[in-house]
Order: structure tokens, then sequence, then C-alpha cells
């Protein structure tokens, strides 16, 4: 990747997008939020929303805002199957718009929800970043057959519903990380049928629900989709599929990465994925159910 004002270390090569005119932005609204409806960004009521990024990393309108509700308190998960399945409709028009541009190679969607992932404004809202070149983690996801086409472990899949799943990843780099998947080999959201949106709207609504009753507090996460990359070419190994990396180890307890592991490159996860698996079975995918959390789930910080 060597677009977009990329610098790359001589050392590691890895890929640093130098965006000094972003350490101007605000870190939290000074009035009203501006994402709530007759708000900076939404000067009228809408049900999913998206614009053009005020403090963009990218230039040319290649980075989006997209709010998910005019509900100020909703999350993904309490806006239920239903206003899940609105977010993918939304997410597919911004795959497919920015996609088409010919300066574009890659749309990655994704959200941080909660302070501790890094969201400055509490209203449910993701992005949308358009590389001009296919970025060096999915691009090596890429490499050789697919492997999301096998199923997943039948111990570590939390939820199926129709053609998707959610699972435990074996090798988890932290508690509770999950994947999510059709079995259909699909390419990338647009391509995605009304069945298999609805399907992919009732499980991440659904896992989303259980993260949070895990430890009866709304889970701080990081959530990113990969998809097909948008530059001319074949890809036949590209397999839609969402990322959603939680930071709690433990209820109150935030999962920090160790210099020992970056300096490593080797992550050390504290919690057994099958355990984990087993722990977010046992908890409500409902956001009105049950939120008790599993005996399996660690009470204490792990160390």
């Amino acid at each position: 990747m060597t677009g977009d004002a990329v610098v790359r270390d001589a050392l590691t090569g890895d890929a640093v997008i130098i965006a000094p005119h972003r350490q101007a932005r605000p870190n939290l609204p000074a009035g009203d939020c501006p994402f709530c409806v007759g708000g900076l960004e939404a000067p009228e009521a809408y049900e999913t929303r998206w614009f053009a990024n005020r403090w963009p990393s990218f230039p040319n309108d290649r980075a989006e805002i997209h709010l998910f509700s005019p509900d100020h308190e909703a999350t993904l998960a309490s806006l239920g199957p239903v206003g899940v399945r609105k977010v993918v409709d939304l997410w597919a028009e911004r795959t497919g718009a920015p996609g088409a541009r010919l300066d574009v190679a890659y749309v990655l969607l994704f959200e941080n929800s909660g302070r501790d992932a890094g969201a400055t404004i509490a209203h449910p809202h993701g992005q949308a970043f358009a590389y001009t070149e296919v970025p060096d983690r999915p691009a090596r996801e890429l490499e050789g057959a697919c492997v999301l086409c096998r199923a997943p472990d039948p111990e570590l899949v939390v939820l199926s519903v129709g053609g998707w799943s959610a699972w435990v990843p074996a090798a988890a780099t932290s508690p509770f990380e999950l994947r999510l998947a059709p079995a259909t080999h699909v390419a990338d959201l647009p391509s995605l049928e009304a069945r298999s949106r609805d399907d992919l709207a009732e499980v991440l609504s659904n896992v989303l629900a259980r993260l949070d009753a895990l430890f009866d507090q709304p889970m701080p996460r990081m959530t990113w989709i990969h998809q097909r990359p948008f530059d001319g070419r074949a890809w036949p190994s590209a397999h839609l599929h969402l990322h959603i990396q939680p930071l709690l180890r433990a209820r109150g307890s935030l999962r920090y990465v160790a210099g020992g592991e970056l300096g490593g490159g080797i992550f050390v996860n504290p919690v057994a994925p099958a355990d984990a698996a087993a722990a977010l079975r046992s908890v409500s995918g409902h956001i009105d159910g049950a939120r008790a959390a599993s005996g399996v789930v660690p009470e204490t910080p792990v160390r």
C-alpha cells in the first residue's frame, strides 16, 4: 500500500498514514449531539444516514460517517434484527458507491463502540475508509484458498441463523473475539441477497446482545468488515466476513495488549476459545433477556 500519504517503516515494513490535520479534531461535541436529528450532521429526520467525515483520514470524500439510528441511546444490539437490517443495507450502499470510483481499490467498514474503544460520540455510528490500494491486513487474508468456506468447529460456534454463523476463532487474539461469515461464498455486501441480509442482521444483533449480557454492561468493542477489493482483479478467495474485537476480559477489566505481545508479534489469550464460545452461548441473545454471566467467565482479572 503506497498511496494516501502512506509511510512505510524501513525496519518493520508497517504502513502508517500521516494525517496531521486530524490532531485538531474535537474529542467531544461542545454542545448538542451533531448526529441527533436537527444536529449539525443530521438536519432532517432519518432512519440511517451517511456523510463525508469533516476530519477525514483520506482526501476526496473517501472517509465517511454512517449513522445507524436517530436514537441517541440506541446501540446496534438494541436496534434488533429489523434495525440492523437497515444498517446492513446502508453498508451495502456505501460499499458499492465508493467501490465504483476509479480511485478506490478497497472499502473498509468499521465501528468503534464505547469510549474505551475510542468512540468520541456516543450516538450509534460507524465509519468507512475507501483506500486507493488494498490494505495489508485484508490483503493477507486474500492469499491462497478461501478458509472461510470450511465449516467452523461446532464447539466454537455461538450462533447460526440461516446461512450465517458467528464463532470464536480457534486462534482468537483476545477473549470473546468473534468472526461472522456466511456459509455461501459471497464476495461483498452488495452481492448479498435479501434473505442473507436478514440472516446477517439477526446474527449480528444477537451476538452483540450476548456480548453486552456477558458482564451485564455494554461491551466496548471494535467491529470491521472485510470483503473483496474493488481494484478490478478477480480475487477468487474473497469471502465476506466480520471481525468483532471485544475489549473486556472480565467484568470491569479491560484486555490490554502487552509489550511482549507487540514486541514478539504473538498474542496471549487468557480465556480458552471454547470456554469463550460456551459463555456466549449461555447468555441471552435478546436485548431484553436475562443478563446473568456464565460461570466459566472469570469474575476477577486474569493474570
